[in-house]
C-alpha cells in the first residue's frame, strides 16, 4: 500500500521528534545505484548531530515554483547554514535545504530480501557524475535485473 507523502512524511516526522527509528521504503529513482526505489527499505533516526557530506537525509525542501516537496538524497555540501542535497540517481540538479528542514537521517538501507547494503560516503560517486549517465544504464541493464528479480 502507498501512503501520499503529505500524509506518511509528517507522521515520520513526529516519530523521529520522539527519539524513534522508523523504517520506509521510498519511491523513486533518484537514488540508484544505492536505494531502490519502491523495493529497498531504509531505516531513518533524528539526526542528532551536524548534518556531514555523504549523509543520506530525508528534508523538506522548496521547488523553483515555491512549492514544498520532501526529497531522500545525499548531502554534497555544505556552506555555513545551506545545505545542498542531490540524489544519487541525478546526472544534475540539487536541493538547498536548512538543517532545520532535514527530517532524519539514514541508519541503514536493506534489500528486500534483508540483506543490508552499505552506507557508502558516496564521494567516489559524487565525482564519477560525468560518466555516471552510463554507469546507471550499465546497473540498470544487468546489476539491477540480477539483483531483484524474481
Amino acid at each position: 500500500m502507498k501512503i501520499e507523502n503529505d500524509i506518511l512524511i509528517p507522521e515520520l516526522a513526529r516519530l523521529l521528534s520522539e527519539g524513534k527509528e522508523v523504517r520506509f521504503t521510498p519511491s523513486g529513482v533518484s537514488m540508484r545505484p544505492f536505494i531502490e526505489g519502491d523495493k529497498d527499505s531504509v531505516i531513518l533516526a533524528p539526526l542528532n548531530r551536524a548534518p556531514q557530506r555523504g549523509d543520506i537525509l530525508l528534508a523538506q525542501v522548496q521547488t523553483l515554483c515555491g512549492r514544498t516537496t520532501y526529497v531522500l538524497h545525499r548531502l554534497i555540501r555544505v556552506e555555513g547554514e545551506q545545505l545542498t542535497l542531490m540524489g544519487d540517481g541525478n546526472l544534475a540538479g540539487t536541493e538547498t535545504c536548512l538543517p532545520a528542514d532535514v527530517i532524519g537521517i539514514v541508519t541503514r538501507i536493506e534489500s528486500p530480501k534483508g540483506r543490508r547494503k552499505p552506507l557508502t560516503r558516496g564521494y567516489i560517486w559524487y565525482i564519477l557524475r560525468p560518466v555516471r549517465k552510463w554507469l546507471l544504464k550499465i546497473y540498470r541493464h544487468s546489476i539491477l535485473i540480477w539483483n531483484y528479480s524474481s
